[in-house]
Parts: C-alpha cells; structure tokens; sequence
C-alpha cells in the first residue's frame, strides 16, 4: 500500500439474535456500548451501514431505554438464522444520511 493511503476498518462483534416478544415479531442483533454511535438522533435513531454475516444494507440502529442499542435484522438477511443464534456483526455510522 502506498504512503498517504488510509484504510478505514469497522470492528466486528458476535451478537445473538433475540427475538422480540412484541408484535411482529422482529429480530434484533443487540449492539455493544463500544460498537454503538455516541449519541442517538431523532426518535433514537442513528442511521448506519450494516453487515451481518458479510451480507450488508443500509438501516439504522435504535437506542432503548431498557434494553440497549438494537439492530433489527430482516429475514432475507438472517438467511434461516433466529432467535438464540450467533452471527457477526459490524455497524458503522451513515453520516450521509443523517
């Protein structure tokens, strides 16, 4: 690599998938304090890019009160995987669209 070039790295981390008892039943991948945004925007969310097991969308991540910062993780993302399973997990902040 030559000098002056920079490479950004997004940490990963292993999360496990919990289903919410609510209606729809989603799926969140709950996200560490050292993985989170610093701050939350309006209605406590930050939008964010995401990969979950090196399949990656645009989303947003939420900050509970209770429970934390959530990424909610869509079945075609999943592929087959729920409530109790491991996956590896990487956000990084969409300033672009914030």
């Amino acid at each position: 690599m030559g000098m002056g070039m920079r490479v950004t790295v997004t940490p990963t981390f292993e999360a496990t998938l919990v289903r919410w008892s609510g209606p729809g039943g989603w799926v969140f991948a709950p996200v560490p304090e050292a993985h989170a945004p610093d701050a939350a925007g309006p209605f406590g969310r930050v939008p964010v890019t995401a990969t979950v097991d090196g399949r990656t969308w645009s989303t947003s991540v939420w900050r509970d009160r209770k429970a934390g910062w959530l990424l909610a993780v869509p079945a075609r993302i999943r592929a087959g995987k729920d409530d109790g399973d491991v996956v590896t997990v990487a956000v990084e902040v969409d300033r672009a669209r914030m």
